[in-house]
């Protein structure tokens, strides 16, 4: 009996990919569940009340980041279940420098937001917190992946 077998996927990049999904669905759920959502999540009061207004600038801007997040899990995905640089599922556009660029931006984010405002003078909320070191945490899981790949990208 002949079965099917699947090409090795990087875990790393795959669980990075997973988050950003999930991450982007928890952008989408905002945009339904209205300002009261996005006061759950930390999106700020300011932000919640502006939403409150009926104005269409909150979501559109949720869902910009929504939209983003789902095209970083796809290139992640897409990364890590590239065995040689064949078999992948997506033919994506500069797949190594988009993974670098989305690390980076995990990095950065996780790393600078919260000493940025430390040095502004701005308010360190328990969301800045949280959502730094989902940030960093999800840098370093795609920092991982990309090394264990690097070549065969």
């Amino acid at each position: 009996m002949q079965t099917l077998a699947l090409p090795p996927i990087n875990p790393y990049l795959f669980i990075g990919g997973m988050l950003s999904f999930m991450a982007a669905f928890l952008h989408i759920l905002c945009i339904i569940g209205g300002p009261n959502y996005l006061r759950f999540f930390g999106a700020g009061e300011g932000f919640a009340r502006f939403a409150e207004t009926g104005s269409w600038i909150p979501g559109v801007e949720t869902l910009i980041i929504g939209i983003v997040l789902i095209i970083w899990g796809v290139y992640a995905v897409t990364g890590a279940a590239t065995p040689n640089g064949a078999g992948v599922p997506l033919a994506l556009p500069f797949l190594k420098w988009i993974l670098v660029a989305i690390t980076a931006v995990y990095l950065v984010r996780g790393l600078v937001f919260v000493p940025v405002l430390l040095l502004v003078g701005g308010n360190i909320s328990p969301f800045a917190i949280w959502s730094s070191a989902i940030c960093l945490g999800l840098g370093i899981v795609h920092v991982i992946g990309m090394y264990q790949i690097w070549g065969r990208l």
